[in-house]
């Protein structure tokens, strides 16, 4: 990250206590492009603009809310934008969205099966189980 301002610089210690980020996450960050490469103090240190605390923060949270690395990219490229327009921001959560509404529902089938193969099994000392009967029945 290359910029003019005289703010003070972090060291990645200091930046992981301040954005809550793990070290080895800001590098791996660093790494995929997520975060820009720092300047390096004469000693060989990375040092950070205080700006880094913000842009790791944002993209904790999208990383927490599920947003893929992609779309964590596309999302701080946005908010990083002030020309944006919303309209972008709001398909890259709708398509997420919907993703996430698909994996509940796949989730709900799931677990209605696991109740209803439980509820099935006597859960006694006999060796018949359909549990895993149906585990090892061929896919339909």
């Amino acid at each position: 990250m290359k910029t003019q301002d005289k703010g003070r610089r972090l060291t990645i210690g200091r930046l992981a206590e301040e954005s809550g980020v793990p070290t080895k996450t800001i590098r791996y960050y660093e790494e995929v492009g997520l975060l820009p490469q720092p300047v390096r103090g004469s000693n060989g240190y990375r040092r950070y603009e205080e700006s880094a605390v913000h842009m790791l923060r944002f993209v904790s949270r999208a990383r927490e809310m599920g947003f893929s690395m992609e779309e964590t990219r596309e999302l701080l490229a946005l908010w990083l934008d002030k020309g944006r327009k919303s309209a972008d921001v709001r398909a890259i959560a709708l398509r997420h969205l919907a993703t996430i509404t698909h994996k509940i529902s796949k989730l709900q089938g799931l677990q209605a099966t696991l109740q209803h193969l439980v509820r099935c099994c006597h859960g006694d000392d006999r060796p018949d189980c359909p549990i895993l009967e149906a585990l090892a029945e061929e896919e339909r």
